[in-house]
């Protein structure tokens, strides 16, 4: 099964996405956008910069292991869920390489 960026609206009104492996898991998750286009423009920008050169690894204050995707201004456009180990992190990183440049949109709240 691929994987999927699955797009709504919070209770905020602000689009959000997630990008689900094909498991259905959860493995990275946007900002809030104010527009619909602007979260299409998000997910067009983690398509684009999907590869292993644009991922920051993090630890949290939790001890929990992190990633953030960033643009090529810097700018985070994507992070993960925390992970016990930093082979489950680089595990993430990998799936959203793999995942993200042919994933589906669905927007749930059409």
């Amino acid at each position: 099964m691929a994987g999927k960026f699955e797009v709504k609206k919070d209770k905020r009104g602000e689009f959000r996405f997630n990008l689900k492996a094909g498991n259905g898991e959860v493995i990275a998750r946007s900002e809030g956008y104010k527009a619909k286009s602007g979260c299409d423009n998000g997910i067009e920008s983690v398509r684009k910069n999907a590869s292993t050169d644009n991922f920051e690894k993090l630890e949290d204050k939790r001890g929990e292991f992190r990633f953030n995707l960033r643009a090529g201004n810097n700018q985070v456009i994507a992070t993960s869920e925390g992970y016990k180990s930093t082979s489950g992190r680089d595990n993430g990183i990998a799936s959203v390489i793999k995942n993200a440049p042919t994933a589906k949109v669905v927007y749930l709240d059409e």
